[in-house]
C-alpha cells in the first residue's frame, strides 16, 4: 500500500460507465479528506463513460451512517453500485475500533442482502496526515480506485 498508487488505473481495461447509474454516500465527518475522495470518484466515473446526471450524492453525519445512507439508495433500486465514503481516524478511545467493525460489517451485510454491490470507500487510518496521503496527496486516491471498483462490480457478468 505505501508504495502504490491508488490512482493509478488502465481505462482499457474498465468497462464503459456508459449508462450506469451510480449512487454515491458522503460522511461529512473528516470532510476535507471525504470531499477529496469524492472528488476522485466522481471524475473517474465521468473520465470512464457515466454521466453526470446519473450520478447521485447523498451526504451523511458520519461514517457509522453510511451504511443506513447505502441501504437507502439500494432500496431506491435506481443504481448499478453504490459507493460509500467515509473516513475514521484513530483517536485516544476505542470509538475507532467500535466504528471500523460496524462499518465494515454493514457493508458486507448490505453486499449479502442486495444484487446492487456496494464499494467500501472507507479510510481507517492512524492519523489525518495518512488519510491525507491517501485522499489525493502522494499516495493518490482511494475515491478513484473505488469508482472503478464500482464500474467493474456494476458490470460483473
Amino acid at each position: 500500500m505505501a508504495t502504490s498508487n491508488l490512482s493509478a488505473y488502465d481505462k482499457a481495461t474498465i468497462p464503459n460507465a456508459k449508462g450506469l447509474r451510480f449512487g454515491i454516500v458522503v460522511s461529512e465527518w473528516n470532510n476535507d479528506i471525504t470531499e477529496n475522495l469524492y472528488k476522485g470518484a466522481e471524475e473517474t466515473l465521468l473520465d470512464c463513460g457515466a454521466l453526470g446526471e446519473h450520478i447521485e450524492r447523498i451526504n451523511v453525519p458520519g461514517s457509522y451512517e453510511l451504511i443506513y445512507g447505502s441501504k437507502y439508495l439500494l432500496k431506491k433500486n435506481a443504481f448499478d453500485a453504490v459507493i460509500a465514503i467515509g473516513c475514521v481516524i484513530q483517536g485516544e478511545t476505542k470509538h475507532f475500533d467500535f466504528v471500523c467493525e460496524a462499518v465494515s460489517h454493514g457493508i458486507k451485510d448490505l453486499n449479502i442482502h442486495y444484487d446492487t454491490p456496494t464499494i467500501f470507500c472507507v479510510l481507517t487510518d492512524n492519523t489525518h496526515k495518512q488519510s491525507m496521503e491517501r485522499s489525493g496527496g502522494k499516495l493518490g486516491n482511494k475515491g478513484v480506485e473505488c469508482a472503478v471498483a464500482a464500474i467493474k462490480m456494476a458490470t460483473l457478468s
